[in-house]
């Protein structure tokens, strides 16, 4: 990713966004542009118009965490906002992201060691993945192959969840929140650029669902981050219907950039029933029979 871009793009989209009214400013003459101007977001970050112009022109090289977070007030960014705008900084400097340096993984060789997946294993009654920024899925239990089976089938390989989200048709049946669902995957993927932004897989998938997907390069172009730890979603399984899911995203110290995420659903409800269901459905896959899934009690 080019920085002074990502930084001029974000820099100006976060200052478009921001009216003068929210800004505890006066709303003055009709403006031609939307949003603040430099030089309001300059005197609310206490530096000078020609200053703060050098910054959103791409410039970030050497800039004090204290200017960073005066303009990030000044933006009101929010938390992920504020990590993203520290990234690129970084790598302006040229400064890894990481606090601890990231093993290169050749692609597609990545297995996970015998103690994470037994981690994973051990977890029997909820679906449990690790993936990474790139939303490559990497690793699953049991439960989690079954209830990502759609992506793990999908013609768009190798398992990738925003790849079969811009991709594969199947992915707006499973995911009936699809728009919400889609923003999410982007700025995920936004948040990783920003990360580590000299990762040649990342910006080969960019460019390919860019190339294959307006409703991706859409939303790539807002510039949109976000923390990703821990939320609810709904999904439409093929075996077992509706779901809600609470998940809860637990980053790896033993492996910088990646994140296992463990999914739940409150007791009680149709949607523990059908995660129940579900696992049945799953062991009868592993022992190769096939029985109606719908059927299984």
């Amino acid at each position: 990713m080019d920085n002074r871009e990502e930084v001029r793009e974000f820099l100006t989209s976060r200052r478009a966004r921001i009216t003068p009214e929210r800004a505890g400013l006066p709303a003055g003459p009709r403006r031609r542009v939307p949003g603040l101007r430099r030089s309001e977001v300059a005197a609310l970050a206490d530096v000078s118009v020609e200053y703060y112009a050098k910054l959103e022109r791409g410039n970030l090289a050497g800039v004090s965490p204290a200017v960073l977070e005066a303009v990030a007030r000044a933006l009101q960014l929010d938390e992920a906002e504020r990590r993203h705008l520290l990234h690129l900084a970084l790598a302006a400097d040229g400064t890894d992201t990481l606090t601890r340096p990231r093993r290169r993984r050749a692609k597609g060789q990545w297995t996970p060691h015998r103690s994470l997946q037994w981690t994973l294993d051990a977890i029997t009654d909820a679906p449990a993945f690790v993936r990474n920024g790139r939303m490559d899925l990497l690793a699953a239990n049991q439960l989690a192959r079954a209830f990502y089976s759609d992506v793990y089938d999908s013609s768009c390989q190798p398992p990738n969840f925003a790849r079969f989200h811009f991709l594969d048709p199947v992915s707006r049946r499973f995911y009936p929140d699809w728009d919400q669902a889609a923003d999410i995957a982007v700025a995920i993927l936004r948040t990783e650029a920003g990360r580590n932004p000299h990762d040649k897989d990342l910006h080969d998938l960019v460019g390919e669902l860019s190339t294959c997907s307006e409703e991706f390069r859409t939303r790539w172009g807002a510039h949109n981050v976000r923390l990703h730890g821990t939320g609810t979603k709904r999904f439409h399984h093929s075996a077992v219907g509706d779901l809600t899911v609470a998940y809860e995203g637990l980053e790896l110290a033993a492996e910088p950039g990646l994140t296992l995420t463990v999914y739940t659903a409150e007791p009680g409800t149709p949607s523990a029933e059908g995660l129940r269901l579900l696992a049945s459905w799953a062991a009868t896959q592993e022992t190769g029979q096939k029985p109606d899934p719908l059927a299984v009690d």
